[in-house]
């Protein structure tokens, strides 16, 4: 095993993260107003479109039964009285 527990092939495996690119609006020598001056810029990084789509998928495979249960009548009833009010 490597440092902290890693062992070899953990350390070099690739991970499915992209480079954010930055901004072409915002003027190369400006900098964030809350970053310190003595902090080094570090590129921001997304997750890459497979990662994102995979965990969309199982989003939904988690929450479509509570999706299909629809409203309980109780609190159908609630937003429909609270709904009649703001008409009023």
């Amino acid at each position: 095993m490597g440092e902290r527990g890693k062992d070899d092939t953990m350390k070099h495996r690739k991970t499915n993260l992209e480079p954010l690119e930055p901004d072409a609006e915002k003027p190369e020598n400006q900098e964030p107003m809350a970053r310190p001056a003595a902090t080094p810029h570090k590129p921001e990084a997304r997750l890459g479109r497979e990662v994102q789509a995979r965990i969309g998928q199982q989003l939904r495979a988690m929450y479509n039964d509570v999706v299909n249960q629809g409203v309980p009548p109780h609190l159908a009833d609630l937003v429909r009285r609270l709904s009649d009010q703001d008409q009023d």
